[in-house]
């Protein structure tokens, strides 16, 4: 695994266990510090999240649908249980989002920091404000097929391939300033493997 700023890995290579990092917080800004381990909510009152960019070889990226009927489209993410570690919710969320194992991805890089954004009032409950996010960028190396989002308690109901930077303009006002830091610091860490670009090119006619 690569990292997304050398710095952040750990020892084994793997990403470093759960260690914010500083910054000015606020709006689409890096959070202060790690969320607490005995609440879901951090100091601040932002939920600890992951927030996931599954890409496949092309340099494409999963966009998934939310249920409800409302078009709204968005990287999976999921909340960090009380007593759970990164990785475990990182795993976790996959498997209930959109029914992927761990052997089905490959963590590539993840954000420094902590990414933090608040709700729109009408939409803040159970005592956050918003959510603070690690994001991590994930290589699909299972076939599309693998990609389940039709579970028991699925939070999605669609999802297909889109362009790496597709989502910043389609994502709601709120996320916009997260979805940018995010994209932008894992975008260097995007892995694309030629021969599938040039398979998918048109071949010349004669």
């Amino acid at each position: 695994m690569t990292s997304a700023n050398p710095h952040s890995k750990g020892k084994s290579g793997r990403p470093a266990p759960w260690r914010g990092q500083g910054g000015q917080g606020g709006q689409g800004g890096h959070g202060k510090g790690r969320p607490r381990r005995g609440s879901d909510v951090d100091d601040r009152r932002y939920r600890p999240n992951v927030a996931m960019i599954v890409q496949n070889r092309a340099g494409q990226v999963l966009w998934a649908r939310r249920v409800g009927g409302q078009d709204a489209w968005q990287f999976p993410q999921g909340g960090i249980r009380t007593g759970e570690e990164e990785e475990q919710a990182l795993y976790r969320e996959l498997r209930e989002e959109l029914g992927l194992a761990r052997d089905d991805v490959e963590i590539v890089a993840r954000t420094e920091g902590w990414l933090r954004y608040r709700v729109p009032l009408r939409s803040q409950h159970s005592g956050f404000l918003g959510q603070t996010q690690r994001w991590y960028l994930l290589r699909l190396l299972a076939s599309d097929d693998a990609v389940q989002v039709h579970g028991k308690e699925a939070e999605f109901d669609d999802w297909r391939w889109v362009s790496y930077w597709y989502p910043l303009n389609a994502i709601v006002e709120f996320k916009r300033a997260v979805y940018r830091r995010a994209l932008g610091e894992l975008a260097p860490a995007l892995r694309v493997d030629e021969r599938v670009i040039r398979q998918a090119e048109p071949k010349p006619a004669g």
